[in-house]
């Protein structure tokens, strides 16, 4: 299988050559939207990140999205030295400076700033944070359902680096995404500390049995906010849903599995492990809960 693919593959969009990047308060063209080599992010992956997603003129679930981003640089102790209005004002002086509407991704990142010396030490950051938006046109589009494979990297414990953070720091994902890859998969499935299934390199994992919707306890995974709204939704819906721990043997035999993430919403998944997962195609449970979540972003 050299055919790869991954769960934010997009359309190609000649007008993203020319987008225009904010980076501290400023709006610069690409070319010329760039940090230092002395930065936190850059030398340490040390900071946070939101990914959002426009849908016909709006950002959808923009207050949870800025809440987030706030709660983690508050764990990591790094003041964004901005509002959440004003980071919201940010956001939509980039949308307004690119003439953006519709099918849009914004990656909302803050780092610890420049550093004084080429060190660890957080108190080296003296000009800081660096807040940056990177606004892309952007449509979801998979030629096929994701594979995966099954890899020896972990999500960890939160006393390594919770899982939970949406961190610069994402090492561990990329070594996962690679073993895949090296397997002849397109993203990882990777497992909790107990051998559970837990989530992929990239995005939340549901799957789907005798008409029940599963996906893992929340205890080592990015609580993501379209996991969150997919739970809500089966529950609103009469979909009888679990958080609980479950096995591969478990994923072997469901009769669907999907994805879930701000940028695609809900992506089928067609085989773990050399395994194909019910038909290989999206199934009906992954296309109602899309249709539902659709009608939610829309309203």
């Amino acid at each position: 299988m050299t055919d790869h693919i991954f769960s934010h593959q997009a359309k190609e969009d000649a007008r993203n050559e020319a987008i225009l990047i904010y980076v501290n308060g400023r709006i610069l063209p690409k070319a010329e939207a760039v940090v230092s080599v002395y930065d936190a992010g850059f030398m340490l992956g040390d900071g946070v990140w939101e990914g959002i997603r426009l849908y016909n003129g709006r950002w959808a679930f923009l207050d949870e999205h800025i809440e987030r981003l706030f709660e983690a640089a508050k764990a990591i102790d790094l003041d964004i030295a901005m509002t959440p209005d004003q980071v919201k004002s940010a956001l939509s002086e980039t949308q307004k400076a690119n003439g953006m509407t519709t099918d849009a991704h914004a990656r909302l990142m803050v780092t610890r700033g420049v550093k004084t010396r080429p060190f660890q030490h957080p108190k080296l950051s003296q000009r800081g944070p660096t807040v940056a938006i990177i606004m892309e046109h952007s449509r979801p589009e998979l030629p096929r359902p994701i594979r995966l494979a099954t890899v020896p990297h972990m999500r960890g414990l939160p006393m390594t680096q919770d899982p939970k953070l949406n961190s610069h720091s994402k090492l561990n994902c990329i070594l996962a995404c690679i073993a895949a890859e090296k397997a002849g998969a397109d993203e990882a499935l990777m497992l909790d500390v107990h051998g559970f299934v837990n989530t992929t390199n990239a995005c939340n994992f549901f799957i789907v049995r005798k008409g029940q919707v599963w996906t893992s306890t929340g205890d080592y995974c990015m609580n993501g906010i379209t996991r969150g709204k997919v739970i809500a939704l089966c529950r609103d819906n009469g979909i009888p849903v679990f958080q609980r721990n479950f096995s591969l043997v478990d994923v072997y035999s469901a009769e669907e599995a999907f994805l879930t993430g701000t940028f695609g919403a809900q992506t089928p998944v067609g085989v773990v492990d050399g395994r194909r997962i019910g038909t290989g195609q999206m199934g009906p449970m992954t296309e109602r809960l899309r249709t539902l979540y659709k009608a939610l972003v829309a309203a």
